[in-house]
């Protein structure tokens, strides 16, 4: 993470910031840590100073510098414990075990069925199987729900597409957990991951937009998450683009997402011929990969929404970058014509050259940006996790400490 007005982590925040740190990057000079946390070269160097002394951190290889001596890196001394991470969808749970630095050591998915009255204690039964098993090497579960989410903090849940109204999920899992808990909306959790291990080391602010089933926004502004005053910042795929247009999920007319989610390209497909009544997404992307035109007008078209939308929600929060991904980006090569030139038609010319980033998509990156709610805590300043990430912080101190004995 780059350092930017108002990212520097409070005082307690720092060993914490510093372990999470080299755990995510792995090993840096104290220069490069003061400059990604934004802190005086003094207090690194004091704080990494005690993790040294406590056999939580240590000095490694030496890099050539820009004049002086050499700089040595720094590297943690062992590691420093596992997150668990759980995206919920309409029929399974995908659970990862996700490594400090990212990397996913097991993916599991289960059978779910979200609406049943013990649902909340059933996914916990599910949790419950993967926690025990990995004992203190435990930092903390992160939950990704397509739904709002009151705080990560708490975590009670309002997720019409899962049947739940107010759904008890952080409560409930901390109690059979016993350990720290966050849940959050699941285009959230990537905004997330990307603050960890992505566009969020280098950028400040910036979109997280998902094309798949949905269209989903997460929006990041100063290093924190906004998630706007009920907790719902970001539905873009809700936003009404066309007067008479189908019938949302949401029970409105002419959304976004009604236009261009999955069952939307879908429709138009049909209506067009291009697909059979029984027919799936597969085939009209299949169509358009063979050069079928009429295939892959319909793509253009959606990407030319989609562009004409985000233009507007651009010039209205400014972001230094966008990332697109989802499980609709394997059809992107079709989207693009569309979504460039009406991005680019759209937006201010003061605005200038708004980046785009398009990253490539496996089913993994839900769950492992649910643990990514864990694995930011250490660097959680604006308090978004609350007392959670407070209590991840002392799980991932204590770890360090024990594993370096």
């Amino acid at each position: 993470m780059v350092s930017t007005q108002g990212s520097t982590p409070r005082g307690d925040l720092v060993p914490a910031a510093i372990v999470g740190l080299l755990g995510t990057r792995g090993p840096s000079s104290r220069v490069d840590i003061a400059r990604s946390l934004g802190l005086s070269p003094a207090t690194v160097t004091q704080v990494t100073k005690d993790l040294i002394a406590r056999g939580v951190v240590e000095e490694q290889a030496s890099v050539p510098s820009r004049g002086g001596r050499p700089a040595k890196l720094l590297g943690l001394a062992a590691r420093g414990g596992v997150a668990l991470g759980a995206k919920v969808t309409a029929d399974h749970v995908a659970v990862v075990t996700v490594e400090l630095d990212g990397s996913v050591r097991t993916s599991t998915e289960h059978p779910f069925t979200p609406n049943a009255p013990d649902a909340v204690h059933k996914l916990a039964d599910i949790l419950a199987s993967q926690a025990n098993s990995m004992d203190e090497q435990l930092l903390g579960v992160g939950v990704g729900v397509p739904g709002s989410v009151d705080s990560q903090d708490s975590g009670f849940v309002h997720a019409p597409t899962l049947g739940w109204q107010a759904a008890p999920v952080g409560p409930v899992l901390r109690n059979a957990l016993g350990a720290p808990v966050l849940v959050d909306n699941d285009v959230n959790t990537l905004a997330a991951a990307e603050q960890v291990y992505g566009i969020g080391r280098e950028h400040s602010s910036y979109l997280v937009v998902t094309i798949g089933r949905g269209i989903g926004c997460a929006i990041v502004l100063d290093k924190a998450i906004y998630r706007g005053a009920t907790s719902t910042a970001g539905e873009i795929g809700h936003i009404p683009v066309s007067i008479d247009g189908p019938v949302c999920g949401c029970g409105n007319t002419g959304c976004l997402e009604a236009h261009i989610g999955a069952a939307g390209l879908l429709r138009t497909a049909r209506e067009r011929g291009l697909v059979s009544a029984r027919g799936r997404l597969a085939t009209l992307l299949r169509a358009a990969r063979d050069g079928d035109p009429k295939a892959q007008d319909v793509y253009r078209e959606a990407g030319e929404l989609l562009g004409r939308t985000l233009a507007g929600i651009a010039l209205t929060l400014d972001p230094e970058v966008v990332v697109l991904m989802g499980e609709g980006i394997d059809a992107w090569e079709h989207w693009r014509p569309g979504f460039d030139s009406a991005l680019r038609r759209c937006i201010a010319p003061t605005r200038g050259e708004l980046p785009v980033v398009v990253e490539p998509w496996s089913e993994d990156q839900w769950a492992r940006g649910a643990a990514s709610l864990v694995l930011a805590s250490p660097f959680d300043a604006s308090g978004n996790g609350g007392e959670q990430s407070n209590l991840v912080r002392a799980r991932l101190g204590n770890r360090a400490v024990e594993v370096a004995r």
